[in-house]
């Protein structure tokens, strides 16, 4: 218990850091949102009224000291209100990051299990079959593969499926047309299908590293006591390699899982975009594009609370596969 509230005491204080760093960086950036709302619509005869107003509306009242601007955004954060976005106003950064956050946890954390669960069983089929054909070609295949950046795979996918054989479609989430928004069957269908280029790629450019980590944590454990003994009593092989081998060599997969799942929300920025997939990624991109503090400042927080929540659950998983670690750390 005493290593749960100091861990859960070191994450409240991270989350209060994450929350700070993501009030100062983006008033880091060039510009002023008020200033690109009013250039995107061409107002003409602005008064400063209007533009202290708009800079209020958008949280960066330039009016008013910056120690003031953090104490009211760390209020309004805790009350979650994120404000208005200036790249889509007058639509709340609340009401965009619930239109986006389904699509990318669907589409990344897809993908995620995909890899994970595949990368994982590849490594360990290959780690227990050390020096064989699968383990001599497997692992620099997918490290080269992996080294194509995810926007230049994302593109050869949408030429062979989408171009040339036209099973795929290239972009969007659904069939604007053919399908209605809900829970019916036309609509996940749809849903289904212009999400399976997505998560190819995300797949193909992610595997390699679950593949190699597992690998290589595999062929350390073989090589244990414990591992060997369970081998000398004449276990079945099945048994010794679930059950003993892969049991504490999957403990640093966990680890990095539970990581990438924190990282969801922002692992497929690239991926959307070429896609032109509705994402938290796509709406990021937009909000940096146009200067958009309060939706950046909302993607970045939900970024950070989904890392730390990530990160104190893999340390939970990881001391209950391995009680050692809390008693140790007691």
């Amino acid at each position: 218990m005493r290593y749960l509230l100091r861990r859960a005491s070191f994450y409240l204080v991270a989350l209060w850091a994450s929350v700070t760093f993501n009030f100062i960086i983006p008033r880091l950036m060039p510009g002023n949102p008020a200033e690109a709302y009013i250039a995107k619509v061409r107002a003409n005869n602005v008064t400063p009224q209007l533009i202290h107003a708009l800079e209020a509306e958008f949280g960066v009242n330039t009016s008013i000291p910056i120690w003031q601007q953090y104490l009211n955004y760390l209020g309004d954060v805790l009350h979650g209100n994120l404000g208005i976005a200036s790249s889509q106003f007058p639509q709340s950064v609340s009401s965009i990051l619930w239109q986006g956050l389904p699509w990318t946890i669907g589409l990344v954390g897809t993908a995620l299990i995909i890899s994970f669960a595949l990368g994982t069983l590849i490594g360990m089929l290959i780690a227990w079959k050390r020096g064989s054909f699968f383990d001599v070609t497997l692992p620099p295949l997918l490290t080269f593969i992996s080294a194509i950046p995810y926007f230049w795979m994302a593109l050869g996918l949408i030429y062979i499926f989408g171009v040339v054989l036209s099973v795929f479609p290239n972009e969007g989430g659904y069939d604007i047309y053919g399908a209605v928004p809900g829970l019916n069957i036309p609509f996940i269908l749809s849903v289904i299908h212009y999400s399976i280029l997505p998560v190819i790629t995300l797949v193909i450019g992610s595997l390699a590293g679950w593949v190699l980590t597992m690998r290589n944590t595999m062929v350390t454990t073989l090589s244990e006591d414990y591992v060997l003994m369970a081998q000398a009593k004449g276990l079945p092989e099945r048994r010794v390699m679930f059950n003993y081998a892969a049991r504490n060599a999957i403990l640093p997969s966990i680890t990095s899982f539970s990581i990438s799942l924190g990282l969801v929300v922002s692992g497929a920025l690239l991926t959307e975009i070429v896609f032109n997939y509705p994402g938290i990624g796509y709406y990021l991109y937009n909000a940096v594009q146009n200067t958009d503090y309060a939706l950046v400042e909302g993607c970045f927080l939900v970024i950070a609370i989904t890392v730390l929540i990530a990160n104190f659950l893999s340390e939970l998983i990881y001391a209950f596969l391995d009680p050692r670690v809390g008693q140790g750390r007691n």
